[in-house]
């Protein structure tokens, strides 16, 4: 059953996910093209990174327009909808709340009106100094005459939101010159793609922790998360937007500006787990890291056995490494459900019982009587691991040894992964030889920092390890001014309809616009 926190307490629910990444965003300018079909297999091929709500905002030049629903992307979106979203340039939203709860009220894009027009923004990632961004907006409320119960009222609840009103806050600046001041003050991950009526930007923290890439259309250009979204609409990869970096297209064609000095500290668990493995990062292929990760695992914890399986898909990868590394034969000993995901529909009490099976089943004939060397990505909570090696010997399996192809998980992540908490992890606190036995396995191996880092062929220096290490690369606030639903705690929620939607909800969705002048 969930708890008032969101987090669940049976140990093989279905919804007892792995860390989750917070969002998907994906930018077009491309006047000639569908604008919104763009963004919407932009979105399909980022839907790995959020599957609670998603959106799209597109502009004709004169008015933005944002459709945006619970649910995923195609879900959410059909042909008469992006048929309505006219325009030359877009931007789109996938979402997992780290912010904010998984409500309507907070899907993305965030649409913000002006004195000059309006705007509309996505965000991947967290920001750590949000309670010192409210207090500067009351201060640009006050500063412009706006009165703050007013602004308050009017904001969403998340840091998003913030960014968001603090952008249109400057009634004398254009959008650009007012992110160039908004964005010196923000602390923490963020990837934007943002736009007003004509042009299409992108910005990305000091410290790039998050991931966000340039690509090139025939008549446009493409900013998105990874680089596989790049692939589905067929856009060439230029480069990753640099730390620190603001991006503009118009008209007038790129052009660039740095708003703080880089310092990089990228995410190293999107090598381990969140990026897609067709994915480039730091000019790495996800998959030939993940790959190379499970040789070294394999001569770092070697295992006496007869067959490598994978926990599919996000395993996959590292256990070809480790069988290719430790000469054992790889195999397929689980099947995995492609259409396990974020469900709406609460099982009964007798298929919550089955726990795991909804998502994994082993394949019998392929594992009974044999020691398997069983490799997934992560042990988190450790409930997952324990209901798999379960299920495993029931089928069988006459031995199961676990590797794990990243570090043991110790600490929170305030950046944009929703981990447990650091009381919930279960490596905090207990030994390996103790979480093997809590799991149930055989034996257990843990691939080492040094030789993960050394994997991706990125300088340790410029990788945030937080996760693993506990050195946190941007400053953390006090611990009352963290949490999921901070700002729900002190902002007046806007006006709502029966149905518990705000009083401008279209059918399905949302629509809101703004015309210029």
């Amino acid at each position: 059953m969930p708890r008032g926190d969101g987090l669940l307490t049976h140990d093989t629910d279905p919804d007892d996910r792995g860390p989750q990444d917070a969002c998907g965003v994906f930018g077009v300018w491309a006047p000639g093209e569908d604008v919104s079909k763009l963004v919407y297999f932009g979105l399909y091929a980022l839907q790995h990174r959020g599957q609670e709500s998603a959106g799209i905002a597109v502009s004709n030049g004169r008015q933005i327009l944002v459709y945006k629903d619970m649910g995923l992307v195609s879900q959410v979106f059909d042909e008469p909808t992006l048929e309505s979203l006219k325009g030359h340039l877009g931007v789109g939203h996938s979402r997992y709340s780290t912010t904010g709860a998984s409500t309507w009220l907070n899907a993305q894009p965030t649409f913000r009106s002006t004195a000059n027009g309006a705007i509309a923004l996505a965000h991947n990632g967290n920001l750590t100094n949000t309670h010192e961004l409210v207090n500067l907006l009351d201060k640009r409320a006050a500063d412009t005459g706006e009165l703050v119960a007013d602004r308050k009222r009017d904001i969403e609840t998340t840091d998003t939101g913030v960014m968001a009103a603090l952008l249109a806050s400057y009634p004398d600046r254009s959008l650009e010159e007012a992110a160039g001041e908004v964005l010196r003050e923000v602390r923490g991950a963020f990837s934007l793609v943002f736009m007003d009526e004509g042009t299409l930007y992108a910005a990305r923290d000091p410290q790039g922790i998050r991931p966000l890439v340039l690509g090139r259309l025939e008549r446009g250009w493409v900013v998105a998360s990874e680089t596989a979204a790049l692939d589905i609409v067929g856009a060439s990869y230029v480069r990753e937007v640099e730390p620190g970096e603001l991006l503009a297209v118009d008209e007038h064609g790129l052009r660039t500006q740095r708003f703080a000095e880089p310092a990089p500290k990228g995410c190293l668990f999107e090598f381990v787990y969140l990026a897609r493995p067709d994915t480039r990062i730091s000019d790495q292929r996800v998959h030939t890291v993940r790959v190379e990760v499970g040789r070294r695992l394999a001569r770092g914890h070697p295992a006496d056995a007869d067959l490598v399986i994978p926990v599919p898909e996000s395993g996959t990868p590292a256990a070809i490494g480790y069988a290719e590394e430790s000469g054992i034969p790889y195999g397929q000993g689980l099947v995995k459900n492609s259409y396990v995901g974020r469900t709406f529909i609460q099982p009964s009490q007798t298929i919550r019982q089955l726990g795991i099976r909804l998502k994994l089943n082993p394949l019998q004939d392929v594992i009974a009587g044999k020691r398997l060397v069983v490799v997934d990505d992560s042990i988190v909570r450790g409930n997952t691991q324990r209901a798999l090696v379960r299920m495993l010997r029931e089928a069988g399996a006459a031995e199961v040894h676990v590797r794990i192809s990243s570090p043991p998980v110790k600490w929170p992540c305030f950046y944009g992964i929703d981990f447990a908490s650091r009381a919930e992890l279960v490596a905090n606190g207990l030994s390996v030889d103790e979480i093997c036995t809590s799991i149930g396995a055989d034996s257990l191996g843990y691939v080492d920092l040094d030789e993960l880092v050394a994997a991706t062929n990125v300088p340790a220096d410029d990788l945030c390890r937080a996760c693993f290490d506990g050195v946190y690369p941007v400053p953390l606030p006090p611990a009352h001014h963290l949490g999921k639903h901070l700002l729900e705690l002190e902002v007046v929620t806007p006006a709502t309809d029966a149905d518990g939607l705000p009083t401008l909800t279209a059918a399905g969705g949302a629509a809101e616009a703004l015309t210029r002048p």
